[in-house]
């Protein structure tokens, strides 16, 4: 009686651990893990189960991520059909995402590759083995996924308390036993910071002192032992330091805060005095820039029955300034003549030049536009043409308002706004010159 040899399985057996605590101990749970995917091995030997030469061990490293070293090197040798079987110890030590199996799954099924768990019966050969491997890695997934709520919990939970949960410490305090302490002579620094910048209210004029000074962002070494010896203080760093509600002894969660355990460093009226200046500039630039906004359409917005509409705008007791397109009719005959109400200028303007864009890059209007641009200059072309308005589009947000409103009046012929509609009008020759002004002819370009 013949028997027929069994064919040859290369396999590799696969270790992970997500920490890479007791890693140095004589004997842990890496060996383990492989000493039973060598037994489970060595237990098939007779159907033609041979060792691959090398060891694939993950330690200290997640399952829920595919940036393992020992991982990538395994799906390499797999590629270059090194290996035929994977035996791991369990099926989360292969993966415990989902996602990162069907990645895993389709590299195995192009390779030809099937996977055992010593700890569970899975054959990936199967219909039925496959429905249970997705179901262990679902459950896998989910004690990945609850455990990582718990850790989130826990910190935000400690941080409502007012504990320090770990990160760079601030300037002013170090780390004993996980708490901040403070360091007196830093924290000298600190206060003069906010003394400073209250008396001179300028942070330029404060940072070119400083740097003069010498003074330097905080110095401290990671618990790995890496030095950060800080860096002389800019504006970053002392904005930084200055809007830290730390140092009035508070810890923050996700933008709230907390009484923290730690003593504040600055009082309450030096941090509200601060606070004031740093939000004053602020004030008046945004003040500035509504004033300077220009009223894109003006000129060109009319109502239905052919009346214009009016730039108009005021200002609020808070400063601010708030602007409107106004009919004619309502100031010269009676409130409600025109049937429209006053319009908010940055709603109108930002969907009339919505409407522009979208023209723009319509094909029917480049079709239509193309052939009064080519006959107007003859060293222009068809892709010419279509590229320069398709750069307008792109370049759009980045053009100042006065520019955006340049090219609005070029393009823009009238804008007819009637209680339910509006309807824009665009410049034939406006369009025409547009694309001369965003595309070189061939004659400048062969000067250049």
């Amino acid at each position: 009686m013949s028997t027929t040899p069994s064919r040859r399985q290369r396999c590799a057996v696969y270790t992970r651990v997500s920490t890479d605590e007791r890693l140095d101990q004589s004997f842990n749970s890496i060996d383990a893990q492989r000493d039973a995917g060598q037994a489970y091995l060595a237990s098939h030997r007779a159907e033609g189960w041979i060792p691959v030469a090398e060891d694939y061990d993950d330690g200290g490293f997640s399952g829920g991520t595919m940036e393992r070293p020992a991982l990538k090197r395994l799906l390499a040798d797999i590629e270059a059909g090194q290996v035929n079987l994977i035996i791991v110890y369990k099926i989360d030590r292969l993966t415990r995402s989902l996602t990162d199996f069907a990645r895993m799954v389709e590299v195995f099924e192009r390779h030809g590759v099937s996977f055992v768990a010593v700890t569970q019966p899975l054959n990936t050969t199967t219909s039925m083995g496959r429905l249970m491997l997705n179901i262990l890695l679902s459950f896998a997934q989910f004690e990945r996924e609850n455990g990582a709520e718990r850790v989130r919990d826990k910190i935000a939970a400690s941080k409502r308390k007012g504990m320090w949960m770990g990160g760079v410490p601030p300037l002013g305090y170090d780390v004993v036993d996980r708490k901040l302490v403070v360091n007196e002579p830093e924290a000298e620094t600190v206060r003069q910071l906010f003394r400073r910048f209250a008396a001179v209210g300028s942070a330029t004029t404060l940072v070119k002192a400083l740097h003069r000074e010498g003074v330097r962002s905080k110095v401290w070494t990671s618990r790995s032992g890496r030095a950060h010896p800080g860096k002389l203080m800019d504006k970053g760093g002392l904005y930084k330091v200055l809007n830290n509600r730390i140092y009035l002894g508070e810890i923050s969660h996700k933008g709230a805060w907390y009484p923290g355990e730690h003593d504040g460093i600055v009082d309450s009226a030096e941090w509200a005095a601060v606070q004031d200046l740093l939000r004053r500039p602020v004030q008046q630039r945004q003040r500035q820039r509504e004033a300077a906004t220009p009223f894109l359409l003006k000129g060109l917005v009319f109502g239905a029955d052919g009346s214009a509409m009016t730039p108009w705008f005021t200002t609020k007791g808070n400063g601010r300034r708030y602007r409107y397109y106004l009919p004619m009719r309502e100031a010269k005959e009676h409130a409600g003549a025109s049937g429209l109400p006053r319009l908010p200028a940055a709603e109108l303007e930002a969907l009339v030049l919505e409407q522009m864009r979208v023209v723009l890059k319509s094909p029917e209007v480049l079709a239509a536009m193309i052939p009064a641009a080519i006959a107007a200059d003859p060293t222009l072309d068809e892709a010419q043409v279509t590229v320069a308005m398709r750069q307008l589009d792109a370049i759009w947000e980045q053009l100042f308002p006065a520019e955006q409103a340049r090219i609005a009046q070029l393009l823009i012929q009238r804008v007819t706004v009637a209680p339910d509609q509006v309807e824009v009008h665009f410049h034939a020759c406006g369009l025409q010159q547009m694309t001369q002004e965003l595309t070189p002819s061939r004659s400048a370009r062969r000067r250049a």
